[in-house]
């Protein structure tokens, strides 16, 4: 299942997913001006029908659509101040993703270089599906990994989540470069190849207990499970803390599987205020069956 924050998703009009309800919900984004400023959209009931008749989103049809994102993106890129462009940062942004291109302006302000690279795919491009009828009314998901090179330049394994609303292209949600030692898990598949539901209630404790640690607001541990020792934000948390850090509001989208082994691999980004838009943190994480240990297979910082 798809867990989604009540998060409005473009700069300039208002697009909503699925929203939860038990969820600590940031403002929505809509950002005509230099930095994101309120919207009045209201999100739909995670409980709304699904069984509205639309045609099933096929595995192919799901990698096609990435390779064309990757082409847009690119040639995005090439436009002077791309950033400024509401209409083509809306085009090819949601959530996390759309507050990573609001940074740039940030970027541009400061005369820092563009944090957005060019995507060259290499490899194979794995897809991970949900069931049709998993699928949210308001629209389709997938989760890809591809390997591209990174900030860096090093040629990366990379997880990315997309979403479209009836009637139009997917969007990049969060996306985030894989460890240096560390895989995807293999999913659990039905028979038809699709991944299998994660645990809703485990999401929310995994999202509760990332936003306690980085707001450091209560004893680590208190939603029932814990960071990894060697996980990349406690090595990060003490550095970043010290510079400009602006408190996160929530989390969006959690996109997420069971794990062939019985695990639940989960990804998502913790997400400022709109209105004081500092920095974004994408998680891919990993809970190993029966444990209460968040293992992180990958994360990245934008700011």
């Amino acid at each position: 299942m798809l867990l989604i924050m009540a998060l409005a998703l473009s700069l300039s009009g208002c697009g909503v997913v699925p929203g939860l309800a038990d969820a600590p919900t940031p403002t929505p984004v809509t950002s005509q001006a230099t930095s994101p400023s309120p919207s009045s959209g209201a999100a739909p009931s995670a409980s709304a029908d699904r069984s509205a008749t639309k045609a099933a989103l096929t595995i192919s049809q799901a990698r096609q659509a990435m390779r064309e994102w990757v082409g847009k993106y690119n040639a995005a890129l090439k436009k002077r101040k791309w950033w400024r462009q509401n209409a083509l940062v809306d085009s090819l942004f949601l959530e996390a993703a759309l507050h990573e291109a609001v940074l740039e302006r940030n970027h541009e302000a400061f005369r820092w270089k563009p944090g957005h690279k060019p995507i060259n795919l290499t490899g194979t491009l794995t897809v991970y599906l949900p069931r049709p009828e998993q699928q949210p009314s308001i629209g389709d998901w997938f989760i890809a990994q591809a390997t591209y090179k990174d900030t860096k330049g090093h040629a990366r394994p990379h997880v990315l989540a997309f979403f479209r609303s009836p009637g139009q292209p997917f969007r990049l949600v969060v996306a985030t470069p894989i460890h240096w030692g560390q895989r995807m898990p293999k999913p659990l598949l039905d028979a038809d190849g699709y991944i299998t539901d994660m645990d809703n209630a485990v999401a929310r404790a995994v999202t509760e207990e990332y936003l306690n640690f980085w707001n450091n607001k209560k004893k680590e541990g208190t939603s029932g499970y814990r960071l990894a020792k060697n996980s990349y934000s406690r090595k990060a948390f003490p550095a970043v803390n010290k510079g400009l850090y602006v408190a996160f509001a929530g989390h969006g989208a959690v996109f997420g599987f069971r794990t062939a082994d019985g695990g639940l691999f989960f990804l998502f980004a913790l997400v400022n205020d709109p209105k004081h838009v500092n920095q974004v943190l994408s998680e891919a994480l990993l809970v190993p069956k029966g444990s209460k240990t968040i293992q992180e297979l990958g994360a990245n910082w934008f700011s």
